[in-house]
């Protein structure tokens, strides 16, 4: 690129919001505040980019190589630099080995783990907390400077914690609960609040999260979701911005859909044991293990103990079991364990029973929130 003389001239390019489009503004005047990457910053570096004070010396090639709206902005014209700029020596000195400054409305933590993973490649984590900050960051400015490989990387990590499949789910609380029993904290201290991730699907426009973060969202009490104690998953320090008003719609009406279908679940398992006897036709006193009911009386006696057991300790005792339906029916389906029962024909029908069941609502979930894009989207998974 052509450069002038005198004075120091340099493409100052302010990158507003997502929403906004890219335009042409000064850096910050106050020099002395600024600061340069400690890693990120190459003395070969054709271009030098702010976010809030930090400094960033990297390639025009690179940013261009691999981002379709950096590409745009390096054709636009050169304004010349303001002033207070070209007024500090510091600066003066330091631009004058670079042909261009780029001045970008993002946060620092986020353009240094975004410019890290062009350079190095992603180098995700375990979709913990701190993870999710960094992956978080990566996906919005991937998404904000349409780095299209690297968006779908981001994408692809985040859905092992949010996933569209049951089978991925049950992956996800497997990890928490292995936390939980490693530190003897609360299974949803792991993983990041769903409302940020509810707040980031909406903003780079990532509905395939939606699901399984209001699934799990609806699992807290509106007293931990709007007014959490420091020791609860869902506390942030500072707050984090809350849900916008039709998402707030949306989880109350998929909590009180969830809470309904473990109700029905309870009723439904009442009349499972009546149709786990009429598939086995007859009933003998034998081994079980060839699939026939040992003794229908005794069996229904069972059940009918089970599902006593459970409306108690799912419905009256306001345990984590009312707002769940997942975690409910794969209990339910564990009550009279195969191993242990003397009937294992209907021990084993009562498991295939809750894995059907849990199938369905693990289906209906985006229904309860009202996402129909999401719908879509999973069925195009």
């Amino acid at each position: 690129m052509a450069r002038l003389a005198d004075p120091v001239q340099g493409l100052a390019v302010s990158i507003a919001s997502s929403s906004q489009p890219p335009s042409l503004k000064s850096p910050v005047a106050d020099f002395s505040e600024l600061q340069r990457h400690t890693d990120l910053w190459f003395h070969d570096g054709s271009v030098i980019c702010q976010a809030e004070t930090t400094l960033f010396r990297v390639h025009v090639s690179q940013l261009s190589r691999h981002s379709a709206l950096f590409r745009d902005i390096f054709t636009l014209p050169q304004p010349p630099q303001p002033p207070s700029l070209c007024g500090t020596e510091d600066a003066r000195a330091m631009l004058d080995e670079c042909e261009n400054f780029v001045y970008l409305h993002d946060k620092s933590e986020d353009v240094a783990n975004f410019l890290a993973a062009l350079y190095d490649g992603p180098n995700f984590g375990t979709n913990d907390q701190n993870d999710f900050r960094v992956v978080s960051g990566i996906l919005r400015l991937s998404t904000k400077y349409i780095v299209d490989s690297l968006r779908a990387k981001a994408l692809a990590h985040l859905c092992i914690a949010w996933p569209a499949t049951l089978k991925g789910w049950d992956a996800r609380e497997e990890v928490a609960r292995s936390f939980e029993m490693e530190t003897s904290t609360s299974a949803g201290h792991f993983y990041p609040s769903p409302i940020a991730v509810i707040n980031l699907a909406r903003e780079v426009n990532a509905p395939c999260l939606l699901p399984a973060a209001f699934y799990d969202l609806c699992r807290y009490s509106y007293t931990q979701i709007y007014e959490p104690t420091e020791d609860e998953p869902l506390y942030q320090s500072p707050p984090s911005p809350p849900l916008l008003p039709l998402d707030m719609q949306r989880l109350a009406l998929g909590k009180e859909a969830a809470q309904h279908n473990i109700t029905a679940l309870i009723q439904t398992m009442g009349h499972a044991q009546t149709h786990i006897r009429a598939q086995t036709h007859t009933h003998i006193r034998k081994s079980s293990s060839g699939g026939v009911c040992v003794s229908a009386a005794a069996c229904r006696k069972d059940f009918s103990e089970l599902i006593d057991l459970a409306t108690q300790h799912y419905l009256f005792d306001r345990e984590r079991g009312h707002s769940d339906p997942l975690y409910v029916s794969e209990e339910l389906g564990q009550l009279k364990s195969a191993e242990f029962s003397e009937c294992k024909a209907c021990a084993r029908s009562l498991e295939t029973w809750a894995a059907r069941e849990r199938e369905k609502m693990w289906r209906m979930i985006p229904l309860w929130f009202r996402l129909e894009s999401a719908v879509e989207t999973s069925r195009a998974v």
